[in-house]
C-alpha cells in the first residue's frame, strides 16, 4: 500500500501544481490589464488599448492548457487509486486521458474558465471603447 500511496501524492503534486499556475495566470491578466488601461488614460495613449483584448486571449490559451493538463493527471489519479499494490509501476504518463472532457478545447470551455475570461474580454473591450 506504501508505493500505491507514494505514487498517489506524486500524481496530487502535479495536479497541485496545475491549479496554482491556473490560478496565477488569472492573477497576472488582471494586474496586466489594470496597469495597461491606467497608462493609457494617465498618458493619453491610447495605441495600447487593443493589447489587453489579444492578452486575455492568449492567457485564456495559456489557462486552458494548464485545466487540461490537470485534468489528464486526475484521470491519472483516478485510475491509480483503482490499482492493486503490484500493479504501481510510478508512470506519470498521460497520453491515455487526452480528448474528450480532458480535451484542450474543452477545458478552455470549462465553467471556471468561462466564468472568468469573457468577462475580461468584454470588460477590456468597453474600457477601451470610453477611454477612446
Amino acid at each position: 500500500m506504501e508505493n500505491k500511496i507514494k505514487h498517489l501524492e506524486f500524481i496530487q503534486l502535479t495536479i497541485t501544481r496545475m491549479n496554482v499556475n491556473s490560478f496565477m495566470i488569472k492573477g497576472w491578466l488582471v494586474t496586466l490589464v489594470g496597469a495597461i488601461f491606467v497608462l493609457s488614460e494617465k498618458d493619453a495613449n491610447t495605441k495600447f488599448l487593443w493589447f489587453p483584448p489579444f492578452v486575455t486571449v492568449l492567457f485564456w490559451v495559456m489557462d486552458a492548457f494548464f485545466v487540461s493538463t490537470e485534468r489528464r493527471y486526475r484521470s491519472l489519479y483516478n485510475y491509480v487509486r483503482t490499482l492493486n499494490e503490484p500493479q504501481i509501476d510510478f508512470s506519470m504518463d498521460t497520453s491515455n486521458y487526452e480528448g474528450g472532457r480532458n480535451g484542450f478545447l474543452l477545458s478552455g470551455l470549462s465553467t471556471t474558465l468561462i466564468l472568468f475570461y469573457p468577462v475580461v474580454l468584454t470588460a477590456s473591450i468597453i474600457a477601451a471603447s470610453y477611454i477612446k
